[in-house]
């Protein structure tokens, strides 16, 4: 698994061994990061069940001005920690531009005056039904009165969430039931 764009493109990630984290595909990660175009450049994220880091780091790559992201696994936030310094060496950033907060999603809230642009969020598959309420309300903190805030939410292709207040926008990914997809998702009006 590497970083597939921007200027650390080609960065191999480390993934902890075991099943703590299933990772991103660098196909699914292109993809989405086709369809947010120029939205990346400039923007804050929050990358939620971050597990390796690959959704962030690739942001970080492409000009992402940083973020937080929330890992609860320690051997996972480490992978993490370490995928930040070869991306972040590469890309010629701090590596403080992006920090790590090793919790639960929903123990998490944004530090005061924080906002973001972009959230991505990627739980266990198994745990989606449980979690999506939770990412979509720290969304809402997170995006307090910014437009055109989108949340990017991985999940296998048969499954939806609907979440009153958000309307899903696009969806990436080749749908099959157990095919990993990616759902844009904004506030609805």
């Amino acid at each position: 698994m590497r970083i597939s764009g921007g200027r650390a493109r080609g960065i191999p990630l480390r993934v902890p061994k075991g099943d703590a984290v299933r990772p991103a595909t660098d196909g699914l990660r292109q993809s989405l990061f086709s369809s947010l175009g120029m939205r990346v450049e400039g923007a804050v994220f929050v990358d939620f069940c971050a597990g390796s880091g690959a959704y962030g780091l690739e942001a970080i790559s492409r000009g992402a001005k940083g973020g937080v992201a929330v890992e609860k696994n320690a051997k996972a936030a480490e992978c993490l920690r370490s995928n930040l310094a070869a991306v972040a060496k590469s890309a010629g950033v701090e590596e403080g531009c992006l920090e790590i907060a090793t919790c639960d999603l929903e123990q998490w809230f944004p530090s005061p005056g924080f906002t973001a642009d972009i959230i991505f969020a990627d739980p266990p598959y198994k745990l989606i039904d449980r979690l999506a309420a939770s990412v979509f309300a720290k969304a809402q903190l997170c995006m307090n009165g910014i437009d055109g805030g989108i949340v990017a939410f991985e999940m296998p292709g048969s499954q939806t969430v609907m979440i009153p207040g958000w309307e899903e926008i696009k969806r990436i990914g080749r749908g099959g039931a157990l095919q990993p997809t990616v759902a844009m998702f904004r506030r609805s009006v």
